[in-house]
């Protein structure tokens, strides 16, 4: 917890008093040269390319935000790492009058904070229209990896038809090839069930793109349930597309590995679950790997040393 610096008063009104602001990080304070008062509502203008401290409740959702689920255990334990620590990274908004922001990064630090009952959070005010907004939203969840395969394809869809971006355009602004742009948009022409499983990792992207090259949705879903129901691998699913959806002649029993070097028999879809608990749990990239004997190993990205520190934190056991 950290003080914040005096508030500036005309020559008229008395002096007020040092007031605590909860969450704002070691070091931010420097960083931040406004000040506000929530009773009078008078904010100190913050520059564009500037850091500032903006009250929350100044502070709008980006409606162009591509991630729709947040975990709230996950929200709850960045709260309380706020609470002590600090916000580490603060958020990006726009201004969009006066004592009005939008964001434009950062919706989970924004909710936790909320949750952590800070009044006011350090932000980066930058310049961004429309197509600005829905562009760096998506970039930003795609690069922390947290999107899932169905968020992904919408925030491209939204794209494509609210910023009039052509397929390669939009390669080029994410980053991304066309043939994998296309993969994800036709990802939206299966029906919604296959789409709710690929949303909660029932079943993978693997699963996803073999199930569109069949024509008939009364096929694609009951192929789907087979899917769920006999936890059939992507290679055993391509097959039966190509076969017409009847099981392809039995193969030769593959030779059994050495004691010890058999790999754990983890079901593709609980791999992904647990992935994506943990993702948003620690709100960066989380890899699942199984190996023999049943062991394995969980990788978690960092993007920078702060935010190792922010994850070694949600370690620290209670």
């Amino acid at each position: 917890m950290s003080e914040k610096n005096e508030e500036k008063q005309t020559p008229a009104a008395p002096a007020a008093a040092k007031r605590k602001i909860g969450g704002l990080g070691r070091g931010l304070n420097a960083l931040i040269e406004g000040s506000y008062e929530k009773k009078s509502e008078r904010l100190v203008s913050h520059p564009v390319n500037s850091v500032g401290l903006i009250p929350v409740e100044h502070i709008q959702a980006n409606p162009y935000q591509p991630r729709t689920h947040f975990d709230q255990e996950a929200l709850q334990e960045l709260a309380e790492s706020i609470r002590i620590q600090g916000i580490i990274q603060p958020v990006t908004l726009r201004q969009t009058g006066t004592n009005a922001y939008q964001l434009i990064s950062g919706e989970r630090r924004l909710q936790a904070s909320k949750l952590a009952g800070l009044e006011a959070i350090p932000a980066y005010i930058r310049k961004a229209d429309d197509q600005q907004m829905l562009e760096m939203a998506l970039i930003e969840n795609i690069q922390r990896e947290n999107l899932n395969a169905i968020e992904i394809a919408l925030s491209y869809q939204r794209l494509v038809s609210e910023c009039n971006l052509k397929q390669e355009e939009l390669g080029d602004r994410v980053g991304k090839n066309r043939s994998t742009v296309t993969n994800y948009l036709r990802l939206l022409k299966l029906p919604p069930d296959i789409q709710i499983g690929l949303r909660d990792a029932v079943i993978s992207m693997g699963h996803a793109r073999a199930l569109i090259n069949i024509d008939q949705e009364e096929q694609q879903l009951a192929l789907f349930q087979r899917i769920v129901a006999e936890d059939l691998s992507v290679r055993k699913v391509e097959q039966l597309v190509r076969n017409g959806g009847s099981s392809p002649a039995p193969a030769a029993p593959a030779q059994q590995q050495p004691a010890g070097q058999q790999e754990a028999n983890v079901p593709v879809a609980e791999l992904r679950r647990a992935e994506r608990h943990l993702s948003d749990r620690f709100g960066s990239r989380v890899q699942v790997k199984p190996g023999p004997q049943g062991r394995g190993e969980i990788k978690i990205a960092f993007d920078s040393v702060e935010d190792m520190q922010r994850i070694l934190h949600i370690l620290q056991p209670a």
